[in-house]
């Protein structure tokens, strides 16, 4: 005889749901971190970054600013080991030389970040964490970006543990950078995939008061009812 079958309620459909849908989202932000971390929109922010402070430093006619702004149209054109090590047989040297070269210096310092993007975008995590985490430069979009790059490398080799830890941080640099409320999200999906619920509420709480009126924002209940 057949055992009488379990009637499901409402209650464990619209969880059933949710949770699909949580670990959906979830997946999209693992499987395309470089694409959302970095592509869309951290870079159009560091590259503005870049723009207003290479204004300041070429008026001071210094041979690193102008390295480097020969090298970023390979750069932006996601041409990542010709940026890392220039183009032979020309006077445009690489992010790498420019950092050997100037890496104390603040346009060597903002060099460092560039330097690492093009390391994570070819795979390289070990190099791209190393100047990730060497960047000592003043200015605070190119400090949170540095966190959540480390961030994404820790992401990548497997330990979401400091992942989540520099994605908080990143998030608290300065409130200018657009991209707080993804590296909160990212913290929190971290913490809640290492078992740490009451982390991931709090930075998923921190998005509901802070960044209500985002996409994110807008859908912050489905993460908090993972979490509760």
């Amino acid at each position: 005889m057949l055992a009488k079958k379990k009637k499901i309620t409402r209650k464990e459909i619209k969880e059933d749901k949710l949770v699909t849908s949580f670990y959906q989202v979830q997946d999209f932000y693992f499987k395309y971190q470089k694409q959302i971390l970095f592509v869309d929109g951290a870079i159009a922010v560091i590259i503005l970054a870049f723009v207003i402070y290479s204004n300041k430093i070429q008026q001071e006619n210094q041979d690193a600013s102008v390295a480097l702004a020969r090298i970023m149209p390979s750069y932006k054109a996601k041409n990542y080991k010709e940026a890392i090590e220039g183009k032979a047989g020309t006077n445009i040297i690489g992010l790498k030389q420019i950092v050997e070269n100037d890496g104390s210096s603040e346009t060597g310092e903002s060099a460092k970040i560039f330097l690492a993007h093009s390391y994570y975008m070819l795979g390289q995590y070990d190099n791209a964490l190393k100047y990730y985490k060497d960047y000592s430069g003043s200015i605070d979009l190119f400090q949170s970006t540095a966190l959540a790059g480390a961030a994404a490398c820790y992401e990548a080799k497997g330990n979401i543990q400091k992942a989540a830890e520099f994605f908080q941080d990143a998030a608290f640099v300065t409130k200018e950078n657009p991209q707080n409320v993804n590296y909160l999200l990212r913290a929190g999906l971290d913490y809640h995939q290492i078992g740490k619920n009451e982390e991931a509420k709090k930075y998923f709480n921190v998005i509901k008061k802070e960044y209500y009126k985002t996409e994110i924002g807008k859908k912050i209940e489905n993460y908090l009812a993972i979490v509760e």
